[in-house]
């Protein structure tokens, strides 16, 4: 929001162009953000409709849990399915802009977790459009820059303060003449099928199996085979329902779901030596001693089996890239 706010407040009244925003805040909460922004700045911001003309000099919001996408000149509000754990996503807003409006786009990733931005950012680069990041020496959370740094060919690394000045010159200097590096005939493939995936398509239907190999991996979502899709140096998966996350926002939802999975293992262990205890008790007020011991040990096993997985769980730690690099150079 920091970051947000910061550039908006730089930019002109009569910005020559249109300004599409992807903030990620709870599904279910109502949104404050145009209000914040057009606070922010001399330029009206909204949650459009779906279909919506969109025009210069106005800033564009993705509203909670909907895609923003670009289809020509008009704006689409969609449903689809999460990337990264989550909708809207700015990788699919990249991805939608670079393929209808090729060279005319910039991208610009600002402060936040994880990798999210970097696959659609490396997609507006391949198509001739301009990349710019926040220096993550002053972002409050800088894996997102330093992502795109990492495996995105930047144009420039500015302050938040100075990308609205970067903009400015952009959007009024003509498109540059050099030849974009363009996509190899499957990655276009791709991307012809992954922009529809954003509003709502059927992944399967687009033959999304067919465009990557086939991984050893499941969604975490709905535990469909993913296929693996190389973009450079990122690694990207998507199912067939859809869902789509890069190798960090796998690796973080994968060991997030260890702890979830353990607590339902433990729910069953305890409601099965609840239900032998009281097994035990039965048997014990009907003389049959014997018995309700054998069933009191069982149910002193199933309680010693929880306390094993409960210090399973306390010593499990989400993991990402991030958390990994900085353990290394702590080593």
């Amino acid at each position: 929001m920091e970051a947000l706010s910061a550039l908006v407040a730089r930019l002109p009244a009569d910005f020559p162009a249109a300004l599409f925003v992807v903030l990620h805040i709870a599904p279910h909460s109502p949104s404050a953000l145009p209000r914040i922004l057009s606070r922010a700045s001399a330029l009206p911001a909204v949650h459009p409709e779906d279909g919506e003309v969109f025009r210069p000099g106005h800033i564009y919001i993705a509203p909670p849990d909907h895609h923003l996408l670009i289809d020509g000149d008009r704006v689409a509000v969609k449903k689809g399915p999460r990337e990264n754990r989550f909708r809207p996503s700015v990788d699919a807003l990249f991805r939608s802009a670079a393929y209808t409006h090729g060279a005319g786009v910039i991208g610009v990733v600002l402060s936040g977790l994880l990798d999210d931005g970097t696959s659609g950012l490396w997609t507006i680069k391949r198509l001739g459009g301009t990349a710019l990041v926040q220096d993550p020496a002053e972002a409050l959370f800088d894996p997102m820059p330093r992502s795109a740094l990492q495996h995105v060919q930047i144009d420039a690394v500015l302050p938040a303060s100075e990308i609205a000045g970067r903009l400015v010159r952009l959007v009024q200097a003509p498109r540059p003449e050099a030849p974009a590096p363009g996509l190899t005939g499957e990655e276009r493939e791709r991307l012809r099928a992954e922009v529809p995936i954003a509003a709502k398509d059927s992944a399967y239907r687009l033959g999304i199996m067919a465009l990557g190999k086939l991984s050893p991996f499941t969604c975490p979502e709905c535990q469909g085979v993913l296929v693996q899709v190389e973009e450079g140096t990122l690694t990207r998966f998507r199912c067939h329902t859809g869902h789509a996350y890069t190798a960090d926002a796998l690796l973080a939802d994968l060991t997030e779901a260890t702890e979830a999975q353990a607590y339902q293992v433990i729910r069953g262990l305890e409601e099965t030596a609840l239900l032998l205890r009281q097994l035990s008790g039965r048997f014990e007020e009907t003389g049959e001693p014997q018995t309700a011991r054998a069933f009191l040990e069982q149910a002193c096993r199933a309680e010693r089996r929880t306390e094993t997985l409960r210090s399973v769980i306390f010593q499990n730690e989400p993991l990402s890239e991030e958390k990994l690099e900085a353990t290394v150079q702590r080593d």
